[in-house]
């Protein structure tokens, strides 16, 4: 900071005149002379320059006044303004404290707030914690406590049903030995054994010792290979005793409605394919193949379909091509083995019949299962042999059907046969192999029940519990059956009990139609007459 001078000066003169004359004695006024040549003689003043003297002295002492007034504006001014500045300094400067300060003081209580947040949720966690492990360490003691009274259970149990499953095995093993004849091995066993015991026997007194040990040891032996052939013969029996299921009764009656499905579009699309004339051709040229269609539809629709006009109406040809399929779909889904030779499922048929009549229900069907699926292992191409012959036969059947009808077409079956093979032969093996897969799961798939594809016979009455008539919607149900245009699905269960099956041979069979087939009566053909 500057310095301020002191100007406050003691015995301060009035005026600028006095001060030099005081201080200099020999001053006189020379200046207010004007030069002339005279230079060298000194003039006495006069007053006109006397009088100019207060002047100067007035002018002086204003200017003087001036300077004191503005001496003393500037000696208050400066403290003021020095005094401003270091007040406004210190001020600023003090606002900056404060202001950080106050943003320290903010930051501090925001920083302890957040502590004692952290803190709380802490003491929360801490607890949670604390409560969490009280409740796992009940649970373990539950669940010690649920494992010991389990296994209690579980013994309790074992030392009830061990009675009972010793009789259960030892009846098994029984009829099992029955069954197999195994009673002659256990007769040559035993046979063994006295040889073996004799020879012992004789033999001298130092090498009895060892061979009782020897035959202690052969004992044991023999207990533990009793006890393997019990478990295997117990896994055996419960291989054979188990109704597992892979498909439901639903799932099986969709497939039978797919499979009707597939055959009415066939028949459909193959009567449209054909056109028939009003003429009827000579019986004797027909005679052949309406007795094999007569073996297939019946005498009476045979004789019908023969003598009837279809040129407009080939109504009733579709529902005879309807029949005709599903009577050769059912005949081969009622053969044990589709494709198979004909006189070993002759055998296996009758084999399997009786086993479902006498054995239960368990047995038979494991059997039956077991059967066919080794047939398919042994011929492993049965399956596309099977379809290929099924179509053959559906083809060469339906082209039978037209020429009773009355084709037109004047070229003898084998020459018609290839066109209508390159026509429909895609349909007819979809057709075949559905029925080849509904034959898989009903003989391998299928252990609770016997379940079998039905086709009701032509000329038989009419039952409403077993058959559904297909124009019972225009009038009453009449006559005999012509044919069947939809197949059924039938469950037949064996309750036949191990003891009543060795004593009478036969056993209580239950069926029950899950899918009534469809069927065409006599009074049908009266019906499409009146349409």
């Amino acid at each position: 900071m500057i310095p301020v001078a002191n100007l406050h000066l003691k015995d301060l003169y009035e005026t600028t005149v006095e001060f030099f004359a005081l201080r200099s004695p020999s001053f006189s006024f020379r200046a207010f002379t004007t030069d002339d040549s005279d230079s060298d003689h000194s003039l006495p003043l006069t007053p006109r320059d006397l009088s100019q003297v207060p002047d100067l002295i007035d002018r002086l002492q204003k200017e003087c006044a001036d300077l004191r007034v503005k001496l003393h504006a500037a000696e208050r001014a400066q403290p003021h303004s020095v005094c401003s500045l270091g007040a406004s300094t210190a001020a600023s400067s003090l606002y900056a404290m404060r202001r950080d300060f106050d943003a320290t003081k903010n930051e501090l209580s925001r920083t302890q707030a957040e502590l004692s947040q952290l803190q709380d949720r802490y003491k929360f966690l801490e607890r949670t914690l604390k409560e969490t492990r009280e409740l796992l360490k009940l649970r373990d003691g539950e669940i010690e406590t649920l494992k010991k009274e389990k296994d209690k259970l579980i013994a309790d149990r074992r030392s009830r049903e061990r009675p009972s499953i010793t009789l259960d095995r030892r009846r098994s093993q029984d009829i099992a030995r029955r069954r197999s004849n195994s009673s002659q091995s256990l007769l040559s066993q035993h046979v063994r054994l006295s040889a073996d015991w004799t020879e012992d026997r004789d033999a001298d007194a130092a090498s009895q010792a060892s061979s009782s040990r020897h035959a202690d040891s052969d004992v044991g032996t023999s207990i533990v290979t009793i006890s393997v052939e019990e478990q295997a013969q117990g896994r055996s029996a419960e291989t054979f005793l188990t109704k597992t299921d892979s498909w439901s009764g639903a799932q099986i009656i969709e497939k039978v409605h797919d499979l009707n499905s597939e055959i009415l579009q066939f028949a459909a699309s193959a009567v449209e394919f054909c056109t028939f004339a009003k003429q009827r051709p000579a019986q004797a040229k027909i005679s052949q193949t309406k007795n094999e269609v007569s073996t297939r539809l019946g005498a009476t629709l045979t004789h019908i379909l023969s003598s009837r006009d279809h040129s407009q109406d080939p109504m009733l040809v579709q529902m005879a091509l309807q029949g005709c399929i599903s009577f050769c779909v059912s005949r081969a889904l009622s053969s044990f083995c589709i494709g198979y030779q004909s006189k070993a499922n002759t055998a296996l048929t009758q084999i399997y019949t009786r086993m479902f009549q006498s054995e239960p229900q368990p047995t038979s069907s494991r059997w039956r299962a077991l059967t066919h699926k080794h047939i398919h292992n042994l011929y492993p191409k049965l399956d596309e042999y099977a379809i290929k012959e099924m179509t053959e036969t559906i083809l060469r059947w339906s082209l039978d059907v037209f020429v009773i009808c009355g084709m037109t077409d004047p070229q003898p079956v084998s020459a018609v046969l290839e066109p209508f093979r390159d026509r429909f032969k895609a349909r007819v093996d979809r057709i075949s192999s559905s029925a080849c897969k509904l034959a898989k799961i009903t003989k391998e798939d299928i252990l609770s029940a016997n379940f079998e594809v039905v086709c009701a016979e032509s000329g038989r009455p009419f039952d409403a519990q077993e058959m559904i008539d297909a124009f019972e919607e225009y009038g009453a149900s009449k006559g005999a059956v012509l044919c069947t245009t939809e197949l059924g699905l039938r469950r037949s269960t064996s309750n036949a009990e191990e003891s009543t099956a060795e004593v009478e041979g036969n056993a209580h069979v239950e069926q029950r139609f899950l899918l009534r087939p469809k069927v065409i009566l006599e009074s049908a053909v009266e019906m499409i007459d009146q349409r």
